[in-house]
């Protein structure tokens, strides 16, 4: 008895879908159309999030120490800028490292003939853990004892920064409101179905169909569009995400940049696409048939 109305239920549910094929396609449609948005965005912010993590590894502070420190107590600067909140470490550079570091950038270095490590001075380089903070970490170096300078590329950083925090509050508004979106074309769908079929629904109920039973082929029906909508908007974002990030990586300009392989977010992305689909596509169905249901 069970397996007949589970299969009456997906009967049901099927036959709405092909009776109303027009209003199913959009509702389709527009499911799709609000999740390659809320992907791109998304993928947008986590790529944006993957470049500031790339350059806090590889970004850091110049600490110039002053020159009238001798080696050693230059370097017993180290843990003194160790401590600082923010470092994550603090690599020492020889005036002696410096210099020929510098002379390695020439082929030619007849010029610098005459010339010693000594008119270099004794640094650091400091690693952080955080580039949003970079500003106090700054600020807190240059207060140390043997510190001159402290030279940090603070514009680059700041901007990058405000990109992400920019993108990312975009990202959660956009999902949000194509959330709704796709919530409320799912249910106006629905409604048209619930309409043709009141009188059906109004007849069931007073001969003793229980609210349940009226209200699962239009769940089903939900469920399905929005499962459709769901992979096709996978497989659309797939291919989008691919086209875009190779024509970004061969384009002039964008090759420092490193973008996540999309298979390594497939499935979380397909669990997230597959939970708003049937999400959108069971609480519009609900929404749609509770007025029709109170006879």
């Amino acid at each position: 008895m069970k397996g007949n109305r589970f299969f009456y239920y997906i009967r049901e549910g099927i036959n709405s879908i092909f009776n109303h094929s027009f209003m199913s396609f959009a509702s389709v449609c527009i499911i799709v159309a609000c999740l390659i948005i809320m992907g791109s965005f998304t993928l947008l912010a986590l790529n944006v999030d993957t470049v500031i993590d790339t350059m806090e590894s590889q970004n850091e502070i110049l600490v110039v120490v002053n020159d009238s420190l001798t080696e050693d107590q230059a370097r017993s600067l180290g843990p003194l800028i160790e401590a600082v909140p923010n470092v994550s470490r603090a690599v020492f550079v020889s005036r002696d490292k410096a210099w020929a570091d510098f002379l390695d950038t020439y082929e030619d270095t007849s010029r610098f003939e005459g010339l010693d490590s000594g008119i270099i001075p004794d640094r650091y380089e400091v690693f952080l853990e955080d580039i949003a903070l970079m500003k106090q970490t700054q600020q807190d170096i240059a207060e140390l004892p043997g510190v001159t300078d402290v030279m940090a590329a603070l514009t680059i950083m700041q901007g990058f920064v405000r990109i992400r925090n920019i993108v990312t509050i975009i990202s959660l508004v956009l999902v949000a409101m194509l959330f709704f979106i796709s919530l409320f074309i799912m249910s106006n769908t629905i409604k048209l179905t619930t309409f043709e079929r009141r009188d059906e629904i109004a007849i069931m109920k007073m001969v003793g169909a229980t609210s349940t039973f009226i209200r699962w082929p239009f769940v089903v029906q939900g469920l399905i569009l929005g499962l459709i909508g769901a992979l096709v908007s996978f497989l659309m974002e797939w291919g989008l995400y691919q086209l875009v990030t190779e024509k970004l990586i061969s384009g002039a300009g964008f090759g420092f940049l490193t973008f996540l392989p999309f298979s390594q977010m497939a499935i979380p992305i397909l669990a997230v696409f597959a939970a708003v689909g049937l999400g959108v596509g069971t609480i519009g169905s609900l929404l749609a048939i509770k007025n029709y249901l109170k006879v």
